[in-house]
């Protein structure tokens, strides 16, 4: 009876041990063998992100911000679209307070849970009139690349700069122009399809510079980086160095955007955003 006992609790262990590296692992290449189609939402969609409780933003081509939930159900609707033009990008690194960016006005509109406005940062104050990178950092501040001072700027809720980087034009031959920011696990990705992946701390100082250029859909999940480009996945290890590339499955190929997280591949297609899920 006591051997019973301990093959169960060894077997139950195991289970724990294989779920958790699940859930820690990007599903990417030969990986997405293990998934299946769970849900097509069908609806006007040209761009899309996906919080941490597995909650979907879509945007159409109206302009217009919708969170649904993860059976694809209509949670919230931000409706205000006129005021700034074309929604530039929206981070929702944090479902309670989510960033919306308006590049034309170079305006910034935080968003609550229900998609209600919660503040306001105009960033022409500041002078800052060119910006395409804007992201959510660690301690609920924003970070902002100014494309014409060449750095990379923290800026507070008020509108007041918090801190912000070297010159870049001191630091690089050639200016980065990146089109994204992540702030993941205590550093900051900057991501110039052109030139690649450059990596700070959170105190600016540059740690590393990686040339994986041409990168589409590009994330962060734990130390693993991640892109595609039209025929392959890409997954590089930081903790090992190792790039891994696997061929793109017939079913994902033709999206213009796809999403992975550890449990959920999302696909976006012209029929509509395709969910496949774990088995």
């Amino acid at each position: 009876m006591k051997r019973v006992a301990i093959i169960l609790t060894l077997f139950l262990i195991l289970s724990a041990a294989r779920r958790v590296h699940a859930q820690d692992t990007p599903a990417y290449g030969a990986a997405a063998a293990d998934f299946t189609k769970t849900l097509t939402i069908t609806q006007d969609i040209v761009e899309f992100s996906v919080d941490n409780l597995g909650n979907i933003y879509v945007i159409n081509s109206d302009n217009q911000l919708k969170k649904l939930n993860s059976r694809g159900d209509s949670l919230a609707v931000f409706n205000d679209v006129r005021r700034y033009g074309k929604i530039g990008s929206i981070d929702v690194t944090n479902p309670l307070k989510i960033l919306v960016y308006y590049r034309d006005f170079t305006t910034i509109i935080e968003l609550d849970r229900f998609l209600n406005t919660i503040n306001t940062i105009d960033l022409r104050p500041l002078n800052i009139l060119q910006a395409k990178a804007v992201g959510l950092a660690y301690d609920n501040n924003v970070w902002v690349f100014d494309e014409l001072d060449a750095r990379l700027k923290k800026i507070a809720d008020d509108g007041t700069l918090v801190d912000q980087t070297t010159d870049f034009r001191q630091l690089f031959d050639t200016v980065p122009d990146p089109g994204l920011v992540l702030d993941r696990d205590g550093l900051v990705y900057l991501y110039d399809t052109a030139r690649g992946v450059y990596i700070f701390d959170h105190y600016g100082t540059l740690k590393t510079h990686l040339d994986f250029s041409g990168w589409k859909d590009f994330n962060v999940i734990g130390k693993n980086m991640l892109g595609r480009d039209a025929a392959k996945f890409y997954r590089y290890q930081q903790a090992t160095l190792n790039l891994q590339e696997e061929p793109i499955p017939t079913a994902y190929q033709g999206a213009s955007r796809i999403y992975i997280t550890p449990m959920v591949i999302y696909v976006l297609k012209k029929t509509g955003l395709e969910v496949y899920s774990r088995k």
